[in-house]
């Protein structure tokens, strides 16, 4: 399997409010799912190929409430689709790529994941998903 684009992470202050967009556009949502220890409750909304994730904190020191009291709501980060996640991040730790942490998680529907810091992307927060889900 190539690199794909799996999501596109949105912050947002309600879900409910948030996902009525494209409810309203005849879209499926997902049903809401907690990840408790990123402190975020989400969606998932497929587009295509794609998908829209709708994250919403659980907690006033999460990330994604750090990322709205700073930013407000909006894109939050892009995540790719990677074959191997584990030989990809072997290789970005490598070549002296910043992660945000070295440790691959497990979130949203079990899937694996990792972040790439956004000063080693030019100011995007890319994360790492493995295929095959």
């Amino acid at each position: 399997m190539e690199f794909s684009i799996d999501h596109l992470g949105i912050a947002v202050k309600s879900l409910t409010a948030a996902k009525s967009i494209y409810e309203k556009l005849g879209l499926s949502v997902s049903p809401e799912e907690t990840v408790e220890h990123e402190k975020v409750r989400l969606v998932m909304v497929p587009v295509g190929e794609s998908r829209l994730e709708l994250l919403e904190a659980t907690s006033d020191d999460s990330a994604i409430a750090r990322f709205i009291a700073r930013h407000g709501e909006g894109l939050h980060h892009i995540c790719m689709r990677v074959p191997d996640l584990a030989a990809a991040v072997a290789k970005l730790q490598s070549d002296g790529v910043r992660l945000v942490s070295n440790e691959i998680k497990t979130g949203a529907g079990g899937h694996r994941y990792i972040f790439v810091h956004p000063k080693s992307t030019a100011g995007v927060l890319l994360e790492l998903v493995e295929s095959g889900h």
